[in-house]
């Protein structure tokens, strides 16, 4: 299958030398706008309402975030303020501080007359790191699930979410780069709908043959063997393997593991947190009310209805198959196989 160059792809940050801009994702897909960010404090407000998304996006966003601060006041008064906002913005992701204090460590190295130029470099290398990450993640995933034809995935992680083709999904298009009548069942994710407005949209200007489906109706689809593999992203992975990833993920595991079906994460080893013990020790963000009794603007539950909103779950690593990263593949998933990863370990299996 043809998937469109590398000059072609998805893009959903842009960077200039001195200004990001972000492709607004809240707006997709009915329109596709392009915000320009100037500093902290609208790149975290940016990151808090999902105009960025995705782990390493938000950790690559941070960063530029930071960089733009810095160029405008370079002072450390400005790196503390600007770290403590942006790392602030959403607390699941690892890849988010992860960047912030990689451009806090750059900058406390480098003379007080190179502040900025020092933060805008790092920022720079995370950038390409990520798109370097993206890609062999990708081939590495391609060769473990070279058998299956359609998988299942979950919430975006293409371009949308990471640097280069993504993450998961990046999986998907170089798996379909291989084969022909490779096809992706996407779960819609509710209550943004991140795989019903962003994953189809991104497969659609793929050419990837796909079809969209409710997080509830997932189970069955893999009881009745209609997808060969489940895939998705991670917003950490603690040292232990467990894996917390957008809400609904824990479900598809269990379903996965009771047919017999692989559940595979996939993320660069940015999003391995050896700091988190396990699962329980990841912090889950609880997002607002609106999410869930509104849609589009429209309530669709009685005013002041209750609401738990979680915006992740946690999946123990007994039930992850395999976790695929840049540096290869660790399978089991447990403390020696992801400590290994971390190490540099070529290949895990």
């Amino acid at each position: 299958m043809a998937i469109p160059s590398a000059s072609e792809r998805i893009q959903a940050v842009r960077w200039d030398g001195k200004r990001l801009s972000i492709l607004d994702q809240t707006r997709l897909p009915r329109e596709e706008v392009w915000l320009s960010l100037t500093g902290a404090r609208d790149t975290a407000e940016a990151i808090a309402r999902l105009a960025v998304r995705g782990a390493p996006n938000i950790g690559i966003a941070a960063a530029y975030g930071l960089a733009m601060e810095l160029s405008a006041r370079p002072s450390l008064g400005a790196l503390e303020e600007g770290a403590d906002v942006l790392i602030a913005s959403r607390p699941t992701a690892v890849n988010l501080a992860w960047a912030v204090e990689r451009v806090r460590a750059a900058v406390m190295s480098a003379g007080p007359t190179t502040i900025s130029s020092a933060a805008r470099g790092e920022a720079q290398r995370i950038q390409a790191a990520e798109d370097a990450a993206s890609e062999a993640l990708a081939g590495f995933g391609a060769d473990l699930l070279d058998g299956a034809r359609t998988v299942l995935t979950h919430c975006n992680t293409g371009a949308l979410a990471t640097g280069g083709r993504g993450s998961a999904l990046g999986v998907c298009v170089a798996l379909a780069e291989r084969h022909e009548g490779v096809k992706v069942i996407a779960c819609e994710t509710r209550p943004l709908l991140q795989g019903a407005r962003l994953t189809a949209w991104e497969l659609a200007r793929l050419g990837i043959p796909h079809a969209v489906v409710v997080d509830g109706a997932a189970a069955s689809l893999l009881r009745r063997g209609l997808a060969d593999a489940v895939i998705v992203g991670c917003d950490r992975v603690a040292a232990n393997g467990d894996t917390a990833n957008k809400v609904g993920t824990y479900s598809h595991a269990l379903a996965a593991r009771a047919a017999g079906v692989p559940f595979v994460v996939a993320g660069p080893t940015s999003t391995i947190d050896p700091s988190t013990v396990d699962g329980d020790a990841i912090e889950i963000e609880e997002r607002g009310a609106d999410e869930v009794t509104s849609f589009g603007g429209v309530s669709v539950a009685p005013a002041g209805t209750p609401v738990i909103n979680p915006a992740f779950d946690v999946t123990p690593a007994g039930l992850v198959s395999a976790l695929v990263t840049e540096r290869g593949v660790a399978s089991p998933v447990d403390g020696a196989s992801v400590a290994a990863l971390l190490a540099g370990a070529d290949a895990v299996a």
